[in-house]
């Protein structure tokens, strides 16, 4: 069954898949982790996280989730992780580290690094033509209005770019954010961008997804855009597209890609596209709320992500552990590299994590609220510059700190995400841990 969301008149909305990607309590966040790296490491060992492990303990106790980890580090240093719950309700395994998590929107900052990989290797151009790598693109029309008929538009004023690609402004739909007749069309064509269960879930997705990320491109490149390219920010299933860029420019299938030179070298063994059945016995179920009650719609031994997908999401599809997504972490705040080893240039991590935003696009008018927008995931602005990251559907989070290097990450399974703030609750937790750290450095001193 292909990713659905659920009924807008549920507690399971297709706005609160949609604000799930966006990383609840980002200004929570900074408020403890501004200063210099070193501080930071200096207050680390001193951090008990009696708050962060409380959120936890208290949301796993009223049975509000299943389980709860975080896993939390500062520059190359070990992370501590906190823990509680088993992989299901009412089950006997307890999640830890090593368990598998949905991490959906999360994948979106690992495409990006990986175009980015490319751009520094001069492969690809941030301001390249997508017509260049992908001709199907060269002459692309937007609708007239988001919800007019697909046969209502006019020609794209410009071109598409690698940048507008990964800063979701190219002019892309998402099945979770559009509706009418181009919701209808992405259906129909396969424009479906991910998974969620195999349950006959009712809701605002439909179909099968393309069976190939090239036929995924090329029914999309003869769909309309929503709006001229370039010109606002839009959630879309443009780091899906970025997929197939990837494996046209570097000759290799795009999960081999991410494989080959970022799970691998990073040591991530654990992220998966597909969950091997050898290790369903650490996998997560997932849940969704309805009418305040948790209700499994993807669990563990029937999970839909034991099948290959039919092709490689890229901005919604992988399965990991949080030992594994911290080491994407770890290596993001080592410009690259991790314990030593070069994994990914500095350059390239510069790219991914940077303000990428075309000249005169902002965020201030969208559910983003402000700040900017790199390959793939949140660019902090101003008194939040350094921070890089972004979250996903179920619940689960993960923000770097590119100045303190400190590293957040949240895996829980449920959705949405805003039927219940933990999110913002983690983030307010981790701050006020780390500023007591703090005082109590500045008592001792």
């Amino acid at each position: 069954m292909a990713f659905r969301s659920f009924s807008s008149d549920a507690t399971l909305s297709r706005r609160g898949i949609l604000r799930a990607a966006a990383f609840g309590g980002a200004g929570a966040f900074l408020a403890g982790c501004t200063g210099a790296r070193g501080v930071l490491a200096q207050v680390a060992p001193k951090i008990e996280w009696n708050a962060v492990r409380a959120i936890g303990d208290r949301y796993v106790s009223q049975r509000k989730i299943a389980n709860y980890v975080a896993a939390i580090g500062f520059g190359q240093q070990d992370p501590e992780y906190l823990y509680r719950g088993p992989l299901s309700i009412g089950g006997n395994v307890p999640a830890g580290p090593d368990s598998l998590y949905r991490i959906y929107s999360m994948t979106k900052p690992v495409t990006g690094v990986a175009a980015s990989m490319l751009i520094d290797a001069g492969k690809l151009e941030l301001d390249q033509p997508l017509k260049d790598i992908l001709p199907a693109f060269a002459d692309m029309h937007v609708l007239t209005s988001p919800t007019a008929a697909v046969t209502s538009t006019v020609p794209a004023e410009r071109d598409i770019t690698i940048r507008q690609l990964l800063t979701h402004t190219a002019g892309l739909g998402y099945n979770i954010i559009q509706s009418g007749p181009i919701r209808d069309a992405y259906n129909r064509a396969g424009i479906v961008p991910g998974q969620v269960s195999r349950l006959p879930i009712p809701g605002q997705f439909s179909g099968r997804p393309a069976p190939s990320l090239a036929t995924f491109a090329d029914r999309l490149a003869k769909l309309p855009l929503v709006y001229q390219p370039g010109t606002r920010w839009s959630y879309s299933v443009s780091l899906d597209l970025m997929g197939r860029v990837i494996e046209v420019v570097s000759g290799q299938p795009f999960d081999s890609f991410l494989r080959d030179n970022i799970f691998g070298p990073a040591g991530m063994d654990s992220t998966y596209f597909t969950v091997p059945q050898s290790e369903v016995d650490r996998l997560t179920t997932n849940y969704g709320f309805v009418a305040g009650n948790l209700i499994p719609i993807d669990p563990a031994r029937s999970s839909i992500y034991l099948d290959k997908p039919e092709f490689p999401f890229g901005g919604a599809g992988l399965v990991s552990s949080p030992r594994d997504y911290d080491r994407f972490n770890k290596m993001l705040v080592g410009y690259g590299a991790i314990e030593g080893r070069r994994v990914v240039s500095e350059n390239a991590i510069r790219i991914a994590t940077s303000n990428l935003l075309p000249e005169g696009v902002s965020l201030a008018n969208t559910w983003m609220g402000g700040g900017g927008y790199g390959a793939g995931g949140s660019v902090g602005a101003g008194g939040q510059e350094g921070t890089y990251g972004w979250a996903g559907a179920a619940g689960t989070a993960a923000m770097v700190n590119m100045k303190t290097g400190l590293r957040a990450g949240l895996f829980v399974q449920y959705m949405p995400t805003d039927a219940q703030p933990l999110r913002a609750d983690f983030m307010e937790a981790l701050a006020k841990d780390i500023e007591a750290a703090r005082a109590a450095m500045k008592v001792a001193a």
